[in-house]
């Protein structure tokens, strides 16, 4: 599997590191704790219909979940670029089991018909 391009940390100056380390940091830190301990976490974002997808199929297959909700298309945009930069995926909502990012919803109903969502408590 191809790793996606990132620019090299010998080509990012101390300072702009220190901007990227501290970009929104406090919601970073609650979407990483979030996701080291709770099994399944969503995160996502008022108006998307994808999010509210993903949930309702969370909620049919009687699957325990913490929801984050950060803002909607209008508000709290750095927030939600931020726990992209973070995550490395583009989209909302962002589904985690076990720690490890899925995707989202379309990779959610795949999960779903593979049967690994079943035993998530």
């Amino acid at each position: 599997m191809a790793e996606r391009p990132t620019l090299a940390p010998e080509k990012i100056s101390d300072t702009v590191k220190s901007q990227i380390a501290g970009f929104h940091r406090s919601i970073v830190d609650e979407v990483a704790a979030a996701v080291s301990r709770d099994r399944v976490v969503v995160v996502g974002m008022a108006q998307n219909p994808f999010v509210k997808k993903a949930r309702q199929l969370l909620d049919g297959e009687g699957v325990k979940y913490t929801y984050l909700e950060y803002g909607s298309y209008l508000s709290r945009w750095k927030e939600r670029l931020a726990i992209k930069l973070w995550a490395g995926f583009p989209t909302f909502p962002m589904v985690f089991v076990g720690g490890v990012l899925e995707g989202g919803y379309a990779e959610l109903v795949k999960l779903r018909d593979q049967g690994k969502l079943k035993g998530s408590p």
